[in-house]
């Protein structure tokens, strides 16, 4: 069984139009969000495809809105990856959101919002969210002493 190849690019580096998920590493009152698809019993991060014309950063809104019902948040750019599964090379763009306000979950393919103190031990994806969860942290904790910047349109 291969494994997919996940290497981490500083933040804008990857072309838009090159540009196919938004990852959207969340927090909310000191907790980390992570949803359950309907048709799965595994916690991801909220993600998603990018829709045409959109930016990362409009579907990372969209995605976490979406996929947590968040209606207030701040959103910071963490990081630009490439994943390459099975030979076909994939690229996206990671961000970190302090969710301020939940509201009602949208009807959706998810089923379910839960709160961690930690990454849970049922990944959808595990060999990409832990690896994406540790560079969160990793630039998160290198910014910590910089003023931070929410990204607003």
């Amino acid at each position: 069984m291969s494994l997919p190849i996940v290497n981490f690019l500083d933040a804008l580096s990857i072309p838009e139009e090159n540009l196919k998920y938004s990852i959207v590493c969340s927090q909310y009152q000191n907790n980390w969000v992570f949803v359950r698809h309907r048709l799965r019993n595994t916690w991801e991060m909220p993600a998603g495809h990018i829709e045409p014309n959109e930016s990362a950063l409009q579907a990372a809104r969209r995605e976490l809105y979406e996929e947590t019902g968040a209606t207030d948040f701040g959103l910071r750019l963490i990081a630009d990856y490439s994943c390459d599964w099975k030979g076909e090379v994939k690229y996206g763009r990671i961000f970190f959101a302090n969710i301020h306000h939940l509201g009602k979950l949208p009807v959706s393919e998810i089923a379910e919002v839960q709160f961690f103190k930690d990454l849970p031990e049922q990944l959808t994806y595990p060999d990409i969210q832990n690896l994406v969860f540790q560079r969160v942290l990793s630039i998160l904790s290198i910014q910590l002493n910089q003023l931070p910047q929410s990204i607003k349109e």
